[in-house]
């Protein structure tokens, strides 16, 4: 049987810290928590988990115009973990601020316990996960926050609007399965979206395909 991952949770609400360690599956180990921003970053330097579930606002920051699960990220650089936001807040600003920060998914505090140990195992593999309901937000906020529109070359152009947005969360590491629940179309239709960005784009496979919208910041 495989090892557990191992996660620390850090938010300021005892009852939910405790509620979410209970509703984890076995296949997640809780190794610490904390409740604020120095706590959070002592504790996540002492353990060293494989996930941090991280609420996005925190108290305990220096209140320089970042939230508390910014400053957490950041003051944690030199400790090789990932970090899943797990908050009730779906603001636009909230989700942008701590994937940019860097973040690899953001799910909301109504997801299920089986759903965060799922994320919790994506994140750990190198996944970036997102909840279904805002990722045609994420796709939007990446695509033009701050002014930063990337622009559409002669390669995009190429794709139909739904295989932009097929090849968008598919680049961004979402399984199939995911990217049919974000978009309400069938598994199957999603596969065929992919073969048509694949050949429209003459890539080979979908890490190449990640590899080209990062170099064209379409993440």
């Amino acid at each position: 049987m495989a090892e557990p991952v191992r996660v620390v949770i850090v938010d300021d609400h005892s009852i939910f810290r405790s509620g979410l360690r209970s509703d984890l599956d076995e296949t997640v180990a809780v190794v610490g928590e904390a409740a604020d921003v120095p706590a959070a970053v002592v504790v996540i330097a002492e353990t060293r988990p494989d996930v941090v579930l991280l609420d996005v606002h925190l108290p305990g920051g220096s209140g320089h115009d970042a939230t508390g699960g910014e400053e957490v990220i950041r003051a944690s650089a030199g400790v090789t973990t990932r970090f899943l936001a797990l908050s009730v807040s779906d603001a636009a600003e909230d989700v942008v601020r701590v994937i940019r920060a860097g973040a690899r998914g953001y799910i909301t505090k109504g997801s299920s316990g089986i759903e965060v140990s799922r994320a919790v195992h994506a994140v750990a593999g190198g996944d970036a996960v997102f909840s279904p309901r805002l990722a045609g937000f994420v796709l939007d906020a990446f695509g033009a926050v701050a002014g930063e529109t990337a622009a559409a070359g002669d390669e995009l152009d190429r794709l139909s609007a739904r295989e932009q947005e097929v090849m968008r969360l598919i680049a961004r590491g979402y399984a199939y399965k995911e990217v049919a629940a974000a978009l309400f179309i069938s598994i199957k239709t999603v596969e065929t979206h992919v073969s048509a960005v694949l050949r429209k784009l003459q890539l080979s496979s979908r890490h190449e395909l990640t590899a080209w919208a990062s170099e064209r910041r379409l993440l």
